[in-house]
């Protein structure tokens, strides 16, 4: 009898198991709050009906707009941009000596010096311009001093290679070197906790950094995003709010060598003031975070954000410990722990934690009753001996 009941118990948990996983699998997505910064700090945003004027805008900063560009992109525009001028240059070459009577079904004589040797067609004409471009000389084509022509378009095509050659090494050398790579390496807890900590209710997140190298001039700082109306009856979608995060060292110049823990203390400035255990789940809005630095071995400045919806604060934990001390004195990070939480006794509203200070806070003070007024008594001695 104890093993058939033993095996309902494990075969109820399996169904419990799976009810949740089909749940989850085929209808959390549709649950799913929109956000305005992803996890991995994207923004999710689309710009509509922009004015076509507008558009050529991006192309006056390209530059800027060319290390914007996806990978794909970029390596097409890479690979456009020189087989595109090692062909036209080599239509060039090929007119020149089409003009100049150089190719053999115009039968040249025996004597006849043509402006570039040994070009027959247009293949030919074209590997010619592939060599001078890239400055892959074979010995075998060559200019000769027969025609100004050739040697002007041999100039103007060695100046304009150069410059391609610089303008494209470079987006790719910048878009390597970009500082938004060094962000990947910073990490924030997949949940935002509230728990008491110093005597005081807090919004807590865990932020790591992934390499030895630091990030100098850290700036923590946070948004909270949500639709607002005004008394005028406004409507403001995106209505951004400051929200202070500060860590036990402060929040400037962070000596970030190990995971740090940020906090929001939930004050009654705070926009998590009137919010509730029970009434969290129920809140629209977003929190967005953001960690700004230098990064340490290119002096590039670097932005890390990621956002937290209200199903990813959880009401009552705390984070477990991460950082541990070696017997050979080394301090050691256990990342098993990063994300990991704790559930903690912890008050259910922050008006609930301030009111039972003030009630404990009255308890110790003692009030004056003015009316109240204290009468002698003279005691005598009825007793006589």
């Amino acid at each position: 009898m104890l093993a058939i009941h033993e095996i309902s118990v494990l075969t109820e948990r399996m169904f419990k198991h799976l009810r949740k996983w089909f749940v989850t699998r085929f209808f959390g997505r549709s649950r799913r709050r929109a956000r305005l910064v992803s996890k991995d700090g994207r923004c999710n945003i689309e710009f509509g009906n922009v004015e076509a004027q507008s558009r050529l805008i991006f192309f006056v900063d390209i530059w800027t707009t060319v290390l914007d560009l996806k990978w794909r992109y970029k390596m097409t525009i890479f690979i456009t941009a020189f087989l595109g001028s090692w062909f036209f240059f080599g239509l060039l070459w090929y007119v020149v000596a089409y003009i100049h009577k150089d190719l053999p079904e115009f039968h040249p004589p025996a004597n006849h010096t043509p402006c570039v040797e040994h070009i027959n067609g247009l293949t030919s004409a074209f590997l010619f311009s592939l060599e001078t471009q890239v400055t892959i000389g074979y010995g075998f084509r060559c200019v000769t001093e027969q025609c100004g022509t050739a040697i002007f378009l041999l100039i103007f095509q060695s100046i304009l290679g150069v410059i391609i050659n610089s303008f494209m090494c470079g987006a790719i050398l910048a878009k390597i070197s970009r500082p938004k790579k060094r962000a990947k390496t910073i990490t924030f807890s997949k949940n935002a906790v509230i728990s008491k900590r110093g005597g005081k209710l807090c919004l807590l997140i865990r932020v790591a950094n992934l390499r030895k190298s630091l990030l100098i001039g850290s700036h923590i700082y946070g948004k909270l995003l949500r639709t607002t109306i005004t008394p005028e009856g406004e409507t403001i979608i995106l209505d951004q709010i400051n929200i202070n995060f500060v860590v036990d060292a402060g929040n400037e110049n962070l000596f970030f060598i190990s995971p740090l823990t940020i906090y929001h203390v939930i004050d009654h400035t705070s926009p998590f003031f009137h919010m509730a255990a029970e009434t969290l789940p129920q809140q629209d809005f977003e929190l967005v975070v953001f960690l700004d630095g230098t990064v340490e071995a290119t002096s590039a400045t670097c932005q890390v954000r990621t956002s937290y919806v209200p199903e990813e604060v959880l009401w009552g934990y705390r984070f477990a410990p991460i950082v541990s001390k070696t017997k050979e004195g080394k301090y050691r990070v256990d990342f098993h722990n990063f994300s990991k939480t704790v559930e903690v006794e912890t008050p259910h509203c922050a008006m609930c934690l301030y009111n039972e200070k003030d009630a404990r806070a009255k308890v110790k003070r003692g009030y004056d009753n003015p009316n109240f007024v204290l009468s002698e008594v003279n005691e005598t001695d009825d007793t006589k001996m």
